[in-house]
């Protein structure tokens, strides 16, 4: 190999470690990982990176994007269940904070009822008294 190919695929594994590492010079961050942008990000035309001339490293570029493609798909759907999962428990929250307020009620109710039921029995039992004196004890 001559010394210009050499330094070309320096330049090109170069990008593509800043590409990995999200940490590129030519192209903005967050720009994902492919062939062509590797040979963008080495300053190069993308027709630069052949696979003729760097199958190695055209490998390497394929296998990383293959792992990485893979991995972040098991990332999103992790977090898709995540959030399924969180959507699931808030739900659950607001269906159980909607029957303790039924429950509160229901017993707030049933609590006055039974005050009402107090007054009237005790109103009612004035009434008897009033109509039939209970009786007294006789002394001797």
């Amino acid at each position: 190999m001559s010394s210009a190919t050499e330094t070309a695929e320096q330049r090109f594994r170069l990008a593509f470690e800043r590409l990995k590492t999200d940490k590129p010079q030519v192209l903005p961050r967050g720009t994902p990982v492919s062939q062509n942008n590797v040979a963008k990000e080495a300053g190069t035309d993308p027709t630069a990176l052949r696979k003729a001339r760097y199958p190695a490293l055209i490998r390497e570029i394929q296998a990383w994007v293959e792992i990485n493609c893979q991995e972040k798909a098991l990332q999103r759907k992790r977090q898709d269940r995540r959030r399924r999962d969180r959507e699931d428990l808030t739900a659950k929250i607001k269906q159980l904070e909607q029957q303790r307020d039924n429950a509160q009620s229901q017993l707030t109710s049933a609590q006055r009822q039974v005050l009402e039921l107090l007054q009237e029995r005790a109103r009612l039992q004035a009434r008897l008294d009033e109509l039939l004196p209970p009786p007294t004890l006789l002394r001797k």
